[in-house]
């Protein structure tokens, strides 16, 4: 079975936490899952800022990840103070969208990931949702770029995903997981990274362990 390959695509002024849910979640499922999943960090710039400040150096440069296979892409919103639609709204980054849908492939975005998505046409007529604060000015922006906005934490229409914040993140990893491999497969990651509840287990008793009525 050939690895499946997911293009992480980083917009300067990315959320740093909602890209960590993405390379965790895949990270996860190819220590305990199925099979394995390779996530290569995107991006325009050589070296790139996230929303609250560090840098990273992304794997590869979009030119060159695009003369390359991938399985998916996905997207983690950013915030507009830090210059994320700088990136996000550039036509590099659109076309990267449509290539995917047109090629039937996975998308998943965080939060305001889901606005250079619907910047690339492919929202048009389908459900929706991008980030839920800020009186709904996200969410007009969605609607005026075609997409049916629908009041739901995580809306998935066919092989598109897009949620409403980072606290959704993992949800939005773990849809893709599905997506890629199994709902067998996401429950076994799940469980592996504590997001399942795993019945105790008895502990056998050692002797590093005293006994509390012999003291």
């Amino acid at each position: 079975m050939d690895m499946k390959r997911v293009l992480l695509l980083l917009a300067d002024g990315f959320e740093a936490y909602e890209a960590a849910a993405f390379t965790d979640v895949m990270g996860f499922a190819s220590a305990f899952g199925d099979e394995e999943i390779e996530v290569v960090t995107v991006g325009l710039h050589p070296e790139i800022r996230c929303t609250f400040g560090f840098t990273i150096k992304p794997e590869l440069l979009l030119g060159d990840a695009m003369d390359e296979e991938f399985d998916a892409v996905a997207v983690p919103g950013g915030f507009e103070r830090a210059g994320f639609y700088n990136d996000a709204y550039s036509d590099a980054f659109v076309d990267v969208f449509r290539r995917f849908a047109a090629e039937g492939k996975p998308i998943a975005a965080v939060c305001t990931g889901a606005l250079p998505v619907a910047r690339s046409g492919v929202l048009c007529g389908r459900r929706a949702t991008t980030y839920h604060l800020l009186e709904g000015k996200r969410r007009q922006q969605l609607a005026d770029m075609g997409a049916v906005v629908v009041d739901q934490p995580l809306v998935r229409d066919g092989t598109i995903i897009t949620s409403t914040s980072p606290a959704t993140a993992a949800d939005v990893a773990f849809a893709l997981l599905e997506l890629l491999t199994s709902a067998a497969n996401v429950r076994a990651t799940r469980e592996a990274m504590g997001f399942v509840e795993v019945p105790p287990r008895d502990i056998p008793r050692t002797a590093f362990m005293p006994d509390p009525l012999r003291q």
